[in-house]
């Protein structure tokens, strides 16, 4: 009967039956076929023991020691915060700071157009003319006017003076010499 079934089945492991899904079941359903009308085996029931697991004494981490690289790269970390943190207050500071100087700037800039309107009106002639006549100003006559000729060549004339003494000499080169050492020292 056995030989019949395996001659019923394709020899061939790839073979397709009906769809082209694999049968997962093919090879457990030969091999019972194959065992087909023999008696079952007696398996002997292995008894498993229960698994204990023994607990050993509880075991104290070993201390650990702190590396001193560890600590001194911990300290730069926190240093260099601080300066990070500290660059971003004075950069703040100085945008506020950039702020105020630019409102400052507009305010001086229409200051600046105030004056200079005020400085051109100032220096309009009828305004000027007005201003000398409510002053008491008024043109020179012909006698208030003087004219140099300057049509001969310049001159000048050089008093000269006696000969210094020996004394006053000693005392002048003296004196120039004690103001040098004052001003060297100063």
């Amino acid at each position: 009967m056995a030989s019949a079934a395996k001659d019923l089945r394709y020899n061939h492991r790839n073979a397709v039956y009906g769809s082209l899904a694999y049968d997962l079941d093919r090879e457990l359903r030969e091999r019972e076929l194959g065992h087909a009308g023999e008696a079952p085996a007696q398996r002997e029931a292995v008894l498993e023991r229960p698994k204990v697991r023994s607990v050993s004494k509880a075991q104290a981490r070993p201390r650990q020691h702190l590396s001193v690289f560890s600590v001194v790269g911990f300290a730069a970390v926190a240093a260099l915060s601080v300066l990070v943190l500290m660059s971003y207050i004075q950069l703040t500071g100085l945008s506020s700071e950039t702020v105020a100087l630019k409102k400052q700037l507009s305010a001086l800039e229409t200051e600046n157009v105030t004056l200079t309107a005020q400085y051109e009106r100032m220096f309009d002639l009828n305004s000027v003319k007005e201003a000398a006549e409510a002053a008491g100003m008024s043109k020179p006559s012909s006698s208030q006017i003087y004219y140099i000729d300057l049509s001969d060549g310049d001159s000048a004339v050089v008093y000269q003076q006696s000969e210094p003494g020996v004394l006053s000499r000693l005392l002048t080169s003296l004196h120039h010499g004690f103001y040098t050492v004052v001003e060297y020292f100063d």
